[in-house]
């Protein structure tokens, strides 16, 4: 499975730290550039992201014991940042799975589409001054524009 990072985690150094590797070992995980499309980068106490815009940053390929890993960095337990599977393309917009998707509008909602995990947090608690749209817990809003909106990374390798 692959993770868009685009703040602290592009760095080789901090991956290896987070995932207790070497740092050698932590840029063989990174496996491309990539853009996340409809989605912007806001710097507060830490990055986040909120709808509209884009953000290039990195891919990295991970198993689940990684992803443990960097959920705990990312403080998901506590609600500080939630993660989303976002739907993953190509340069060319096709799905990575190697079909095209044309006209085809991709979202999450979409089965058969490769999805990236991106980690989006709570600009509540990282005092970023903006808000995400719709009501309930954070991480249901986000979930739900992912779902619904055109948000994609897109695979710049």
């Amino acid at each position: 499975m692959t993770v868009f990072v685009y703040g602290t985690l592009t760095d080789p150094e901090r991956v290896a730290s987070v995932l207790e590797t070497t740092p050698a070992a932590a840029a063989r995980l990174f496996v491309g550039h990539a853009t996340l499309e409809g989605l912007q980068r806001v710097d507060g106490r830490y990055p986040t992201l909120v709808p509209g815009g884009s953000v290039d940053g990195r891919l990295l390929a991970v198993g689940d014991a990684a992803l443990a890993s960097l959920d705990r960095y990312e403080g998901v337990e506590s609600g500080l940042y939630v993660r989303v599977a976002v739907p993953s393309v190509d340069a060319d917009g096709d799905r990575r799975d190697g079909s095209s998707i044309a006209s085809d509008r991709v979202t999450a909602a979409d089965a058969t589409t490769e999805r990236s995990w991106v980690y989006v947090g709570d600009p509540a608690r990282l005092a970023v001054d903006a808000t995400w749209p719709g009501d309930g817990p954070f991480g249901d809003r986000v979930r739900r524009l992912v779902s619904r909106a055109d948000v994609v990374v897109r695979n710049r390798e």
